[in-house]
């Protein structure tokens, strides 16, 4: 049992960053990103290439640069380009592809089995070491790190502005504050959290594929909104530890899934489930007085 509950944490702590990401772009500058999926797959494969090079701590920093300039492609296109944002994250998605594999010399996989990592260059330590919390400890510290960025951040002025954009673009032109401006600011920063969680999972698995991003943005989505549903606050601090807590018991979900030997192509819709449920569950519990009125009627 603590074998899956650590695996569920490690694997939902890295997968936060991407959830922090969405919180930043869907929850406070209200743009559905959906070029998540290929920005993961970007820090990945960044991150590897800088890694198996001989650098594994300057690829963190590479991962983030390179989400920063798919974050701002997709913001471009939205502000300068006039092309919606769904189709621009659908747009980047599809080019992040031909990129990714680029990166990655032509090739679809990348086996870092003898690279150092961030996680091996720990691992050294007696403590760390013994109790196999390499992974737990980075991942941690990548979690708080930016969570109290994003919450700085976002009480600052240009975090301000960004939340402003989100909830009326027409207000923030008229304070004259360029809402393009606050967009590309949003996503490059959000898209860097995306890329340095794809980094941060490639060295943790030692590989790195083109599908390792497929299905990020619902299961970040997914989280984000179980995170939602447990902590319910309009405080920022609880609404950032809320969407941690989603991607750990989103993560703990899968975990338990896999133990009970669910086939793996069964796990895509296992979250898609997950992402109903979350979506529909505070509908469908105003309905239920009325639901339940209506079914007392029949029984009279």
């Amino acid at each position: 049992m603590i074998p899956l509950l650590r695996t569920a944490l490690e694997l939902g702590l890295i997968s936060s960053l991407t959830v922090l990401a969405l919180f930043l772009s869907y929850s406070m500058l209200n743009v559905c990103d959906l070029s998540t999926d290929g920005c993961f797959t970007l820090g990945a494969s960044v991150g590897a290439v800088v890694a198996i090079a001989g650098h594994p701590y300057a690829s963190l920093a590479a991962a983030m640069l390179a989400g920063v300039i798919s974050g701002f492609i997709t913001a471009f296109l939205q502000t300068k380009m006039g092309v919606d944002s769904l189709l621009a994250g659908i747009i980047m998605n599809t080019a992040l592809y031909s990129v990714n594999i680029a990166i990655m010399g032509g090739s679809s996989l990348l086996n870092m089995n003898k690279t150092d990592t961030v996680f091996s260059k720990i691992q050294s330590i007696p403590v760390i070491g013994a109790f196999e919390l390499n992974k737990l400890i980075i991942a941690l510290l990548a979690v708080i790190l930016v969570a109290v960025f994003l919450y700085v951040f976002l009480r600052m002025k240009i975090g301000l502005a960004i939340r402003a954009t989100g909830n009326n673009p027409d207000m923030v032109r008229s304070s004259s504050i360029n809402p393009a401006m606050t967009t590309i600011v949003g996503l490059c920063v959000s898209n860097s959290f995306t890329a340095l969680s794809g980094c941060l999972l490639a060295q943790s698995q030692k590989s790195v594929n083109i599908d390792i991003g497929s299905g990020m943005v619902t299961i970040a989505l997914a989280s984000l909104l179980i995170g939602g549903a447990f902590i319910r606050s309009t405080k920022m601090s609880h609404r950032i530890a809320g969407a941690v807590l989603g991607a750990f018991l989103f993560r703990l979900v899968y975990t338990v899934a896999l133990r009970f030997n669910m086939p793996a192509y069964m796990l895509k819709l296992v979250s898609s489930v997950i992402v109903i449920f979350a979506i529909s569950g505070p509908y469908l519990k105003s309905r239920y007085p009325e639901f339940a009125r209506r079914l007392e009627k029949r029984r009279c």
